[in-house]
């Protein structure tokens, strides 16, 4: 059942969002623009190498992933709860959720866990779990 959860979740958001099913969704907070489609996988903001056209300093065809975001973040009419959520510092990916449903994460609250010493979540901070 959970792979044809995950085959679901990534039918529908791969290629509206380009999706790279990292099992930790974070779109809501980023513009509704996956961070994963960074070259350098960044998930807390831009690299310093962003180009003066704001493009991406790997691939310099592709506008950088962080540019994308905070214009989205801006513009779209998203709820604002999730455009206040822009600049949370998200923990660091658990790579053992590559390939899995971020929704089956999201419910058992998988995707909540932290390394060892990472320290408070944003959702520790405003009283979450």
């Amino acid at each position: 059942m959970a792979e044809f959860i995950a085959t679901i979740e990534h039918v529908i958001k791969g290629p509206a969002w380009g999706c790279q099913m990292c099992g930790q969704c974070v779109l809501h907070s980023t513009g509704m623009t996956c961070p994963m489609t960074c070259p350098k996988t960044l998930r807390n903001g831009p690299c310093g190498g962003v180009r003066e056209d704001g493009n991406c300093e790997v691939k310099p065809e592709m506008q950088c992933v962080w540019n994308k975001a905070y214009g989205r973040s801006e513009d779209w009419p998203l709820p604002q709860s999730w455009k206040d959520e822009f600049n949370h510092l998200r923990p660091p990916v658990d790579n053992r959720l590559k390939g899995g449903s971020s929704w089956k994460n999201f419910f058992s609250k998988r995707d909540r866990w932290t390394p060892a010493g990472w320290g408070r979540t944003t959702d520790d901070q405003e009283g979450g779990h």
